[in-house]
């Protein structure tokens, strides 16, 4: 698959996901080895006041949605594939003032079970603030029910 469709389809993807709008999450950049999003920094994101660092549940939403739109980047057709565990362990805080970006790739791919794993980092990717590791369940096309989400991102809308 070409990295153009790649980058169509993840795109279509995050634009359908209210919540990541409203965290300005874009799509950075994508191919068969993996996906990266950005997550813009932000007062609304600020944990704590006194610091100015990002809270923790933007970081998992930017790691979750990071891991669940890589799928993209290796079934052949677009599937909904929620999550099933996600498990993330922070090295460090994020930096005040900064953009994060969430790197995922699948590393699995079952009948079933789709297994990824990343990370989250600012300015370089060898200091991350955070490893992550999902499994994602394959509902299939054939059994997803023609959804409002799945119908929005075959369509190219966003929400």
């Amino acid at each position: 698959m070409s990295e153009n469709i790649i980058l169509e389809r993840a795109q279509r993807f995050l634009s359908a996901l209210r919540h990541c709008q409203v965290l300005g999450m874009s799509v950075q950049g994508g191919d068969s080895r993996g996906l990266t999003l950005r997550l813009p920094y932000g007062a609304h994101i600020v944990g704590n006041p006194d610091t100015g660092v990002i809270h923790g549940g933007a970081i998992t939403t930017l790691m979750d949605t990071t891991c669940g739109i890589s799928t993209v980047c290796v079934l052949p057709e677009f599937e909904i594939c929620p999550t099933l565990d996600l498990r993330i362990d922070y090295m460090h805080p994020a930096e005040p003032g900064k953009d994060v970006f969430g790197f995922a790739e699948c590393y699995r791919v079952t009948h079933n079970v789709i297994f990824t794993r990343g990370y989250a980092y600012q300015d370089d990717p060898e200091q991350p603030i955070a490893h992550v590791v999902g499994t994602f369940m394959r509902m299939g096309k054939a059994g997803q029910g023609g959804g409002d989400l799945k119908q929005t991102i075959q369509q190219g809308g966003g929400a």
